[in-house]
């Protein structure tokens, strides 16, 4: 039947399913727990694994002993959720420095006022080229062909000149991200 490290045939999963649940669960909860650490997570790749079990039984056809795909399904399934886990948190840790952002521009700015006067600042840090050219693109929303035939330039020189202050401005605004935005955007 499934005693030991026997390969798996059809017939057997089929009939001794419940026998092959109970005496390996356990053990594959054990196993998942090491790397997962929480029960409940740790349960629930097992059970997983044997539910996957239970719907390919059918067409299932194991040619190394049951032990060792078992231990091989649950490795996959750990794997799998810690990939998934390490996302997640990545995931939330971007989200706590922006809502850090958000919360340091609460700190600083209590008017639209004072947003205005630090835009401002950090624009008028710009070199003289660069912030006529970035004034007139975003302050005045002319188009880069049109600032370029009012200042004799190249679009080109346009282009190059509002990378220099959108770079320059990002490092200017590096804590407020929403200033960011607003300056891209407008």
């Amino acid at each position: 039947m499934f005693k030991g490290d026997t390969t798996i045939y059809i017939d057997s999963l089929q009939n001794d399913f419940d026998k092959i649940y109970v005496s390996y669960y356990y053990r594959m909860y054990r196993f998942a727990k090491e790397y997962v650490i929480s029960d409940a997570d740790a349960e629930n790749i097992v059970q997983d694994v044997f539910m996957l079990l239970w719907e390919k039984r059918d067409v299932l056809n194991v040619q190394i002993g049951l032990t060792a795909y078992l231990f091989s399904l649950v490795k996959n399934k750990c794997v799998d959720f810690l990939r998934h886990r390490m996302i997640v948190d990545e995931y939330k840790q971007e989200l706590k420095l922006k809502l850090a952002s958000l919360e340091e521009i609460n700190k600083a700015f209590g008017t639209d006022e004072e947003i205005e006067r630090f835009i401002t600042d950090a624009i008028n840090k710009l070199p003289d080229r660069c912030k006529e050219i970035f004034i007139k693109s975003r302050i005045e929303g002319k188009k880069y062909r049109e600032i370029a035939d009012e200042l004799n330039i190249s679009v080109n020189t346009v282009e190059n000149q509002m990378a220099i202050a959108l770079k320059k401005l990002r490092v200017e605004l590096k804590d407020f991200l929403p200033l960011l935005l607003f300056l891209t955007i407008c």
